[in-house]
């Protein structure tokens, strides 16, 4: 019997005619469902003759012509940029949960569109593509900074693209909050419209495309090698650092394009190259054709050559089908949504029920240790010291402020006279800063993924939407009511979650990329409610960036009364907070009841993150803060990471608090962003610092 010869490291095998076949028949099918939405939208509308003279065409037709007929083109062009742009990225950083968006560099380009529509509209006289390529390059320059100084490391990546996109977000809708002749502008332009007046957008995006794909196909023999690893590829001769920049370069400028003509439309291009790895796999029957960290080449049918072939496709494929919803929807109800706020109603469940497919598709983690941390014998030492603190900065923040001619310090009877206004609103930022650092705490021991918070893993994104749900659903919701909203919310976020990582071990990126999902889902949800113009929306939307300015005392004595007994059971729960970091076999082997155990955390995470997203929104990065603060301070037991991470929280929210305040006297900036705009450069710093 003959013996199969083995592969040529970095040879890519290629597709079988019936998996080739069956990827031909499952696409056609898609697209065939997409053309049958848009004639749907386009029924009634007559077709005009060839060629098309606006002089001569009525208005339906031109409605066809330059508006539906462009619309449905752009989406098919906008979707391959993306799909392409995402599994360029995904290659050259060997990172399966790559894409412009979980990268900042969507983030980047919307920053810059913003701030320069705001503040300097008449360097828009040139057009909007050199801002946004500007922006994106700017977010991407960043990410790819940070990622150098840990060797690309996939977590690394993606936490460093989420915090700047995070503070670009921040950053732009403070500015966008503070000019509201542009609001109602700015939220739909922020949610991805495909409206189209003319085919301008069309051709200047299939140039784009088109120059992109030639780029892609020059850099697919050295990407190829690239897929050896580093240090194998520059042994071969590669310049690896060029490679890597001219295929980030490509991926930017296709996502800032995108960005500049259609505004944000995210998860494309994470979803474009997931279902395309899925339709090589399951379709083809061969070998997972996904980025190997811990192998030497991008294994797979097809390899790079089919992932870089097929991503563009079914990216076309999704935002396409988005489109195709969105009309269908506008046609029976008369509302139009941005397009690119519905890619996450698609991307988002999509991915999810993905990731329990994607076997083999997220490498192992590569993360770089951070080393011995330090360990502190005597702790409570400590612990005391950061009580006194927030006990004395709470007293401090009381009689300091600022007045018109500047700072003071106030007389005894203006403190009598600002106490009731002021100290609710300390007690309420101290006490969700705790919430928010415990629920950080607990997830990052549950998952025992040092990257995890609820922000990171959906949770606030999930908590954001039962806050809007109960706003949209109840006439007059009181307190109660959006607090339950919000509760609920997180914690059916984390359920979904459960959902994964209770079947199964999970590697920590693969965890990270359902919460990413799961956030995806929520924002697409939250921007297709606040693009309708609803006065409820502009509710939501201000409650987004979290204020503290009009709690009473009552509110604020509930918050804290909900942290100290989520703090309590955080405390009773100290056990199981121990053994999971030691991963769930160890756990059971050692008594812990694995599945009762990471429900009731999950739930006292909801509870706690649900409870701080009322005040600070869902903005703040103080989960993710507090829990390393404590750590790195020797608060190694879970008790006294518990207690610590707590008080560092409220430590953090007062000063956010006390900033928004100040910074912008005598407005205020809203809580939660000034919060982000805080931790996220700090985060980056901690990440890029020398060990």
């Amino acid at each position: 019997m003959s013996r199969a010869r083995p592969e040529a490291p970095g040879a890519e095998r290629s597709l079988p005619p019936n998996g080739l076949r069956a990827i031909a028949l499952t696409l056609l099918a898609g697209f065939a469902l997409a053309l049958v939405l848009w004639l749907l939208a386009a029924r009634g509308l007559p077709w005009p003759a060839l060629p098309w003279d606006p002089q001569t065409m009525s208005l339906d037709q031109i409605l066809l012509a330059y508006g539906l007929a462009p619309r449905g083109v752009i989406a098919l062009i906008a979707g391959a940029s993306l799909g392409l742009s995402g599994a360029l990225l995904q290659v050259v950083l060997r990172n399966p949960i790559a894409d412009p968006t979980t990268l900042g560099i969507s983030a980047g380009a919307q920053l810059a569109l913003v701030l320069t529509t705001i503040l300097a509209p008449s360097l828009l006289e040139a057009g909007r593509w050199p801002v946004a390529m500007t922006g994106a390059a700017a977010a991407a320059g960043l990410v790819m900074a940070t990622g150098a100084r840990r060797g690309f490391a996939p977590v690394t990546m993606v936490i460093a693209g989420m915090l700047i996109g995070l503070t670009a977000s921040a950053l732009a809708t403070a500015v966008t909050l503070a000019r509201g002749e542009y609001l109602l502008s700015l939220v739909i332009w922020n949610g991805g419209s495909l409206v189209q007046q003319d085919w301008s957008g069309v051709r200047a995006l299939l140039l784009v495309l088109c120059c992109a794909a030639v780029a892609a196909a020059l850099l697919a023999r050295p990407l190829r090698v690239l897929s050896l690893g580093a240090a194998g590829a520059a042994g071969l001769g590669l310049n690896v650092a060029l490679v890597r920049l001219l295929a980030v370069a490509v991926a930017v400028t296709l996502a800032g394009a995108v960005s500049a003509e259609l505004g944000l439309i995210g998860f494309v291009g994470l979803a474009g190259p997931a279902v395309a790895r899925l339709l090589l796999t399951r379709l083809a029957g061969t070998a997972l054709a996904a980025p190997r960290l811990a192998g030497p080449r991008l294994a797979g049918a097809g390899g790079i050559g089919g992932l870089l072939i097929l991503a563009p496709v079914t990216g076309a494929l999704i935002l396409s089908l988005a489109d195709g919803l969105v009309l269908s929807l506008a046609r029976q109800t008369g509302e139009m949504f941005p397009t690119g706020a519905v890619t996450g109603l698609i991307g988002g469940p999509l991915l999810i029920w993905l990731l329990p497919r994607l076997r083999g598709a997220t490498p192992p983690g590569q993360e770089a240790p951070e080393g011995v941390l330090p360990r502190r014998p005597r702790p409570a030492r400590l612990l005391v010291a950061l009580a006194c603190a927030t006990l004395l900065g709470a007293a401090l923040l009381v009689w300091i402020g600022r007045v018109p001619g500047g700072w003071a310090v106030l007389d005894a009877d203006s403190v009598r006279a600002f106490l009731p206004m002021r100290l609710p609103r300390l007690i309420a930022a101290a006490a969700a800063g705790a919430a928010l650092a415990l629920a950080g705490t607990v997830l990052q021991r549950l998952s025992a993924n040092p990257l995890a918070s609820p922000e990171v893993l959906g949770v606030s994104g999930g908590a954001a939407l039962g806050y809007a749900g109960v706003i949209f659903a109840l006439a007059a919701p009181g307190a109660v009511a959006l607090m339950a909203g919000t509760m609920a919310g997180g914690a059916l976020a984390l359920a979904l979650l459960l959902a994964f990582t209770a079947r199964r071990d999970m590697p920590p990126e693969r965890v990270l990329l359902a919460g990413i999902a799961v956030s995806a889902l929520a924002s697409a949800v939250l921007s297709a409610m606040m693009a309708t113009g609803d006065a409820r929306a502009f509710r939501v939307l201000g409650w987004l960036s979290g204020s503290s300015s009009g709690i009473t005392m009552a509110p604020a004595l509930a918050l804290a009364g909900t942290a100290l007994a989520l703090w309590a059971a955080a405390l009773a729960a100290g056990r199981w907070l121990a053994l999971l970091p030691l991963g769930g076999p160890v756990a059971q082997g050692l008594g812990l009841p694995l599945t009762q155990a990471r429900i009731a955390l999950i739930v006292l995470a909801g509870l706690a993150t649900g409870a701080a997203t009322m005040l600070v929104g869902p903005l703040s990065f103080v989960g993710l803060m507090a829990p390393h603060l404590a750590r790195r301070a020797g608060l190694a037991r879970a008790a006294d990471q518990l207690t610590g991470a707590a008080l560092i929280g409220a430590l953090l929210m007062l000063a956010a608090d006390f900033g928004a305040r100040m910074a912008g006297f005598p407005y205020e900036l809203p809580l939660g962003l000034f919060a982000s705009l805080i931790g996220a450069p700090w985060l980056l710093w901690l990440m890029t610092r020398p060990r």
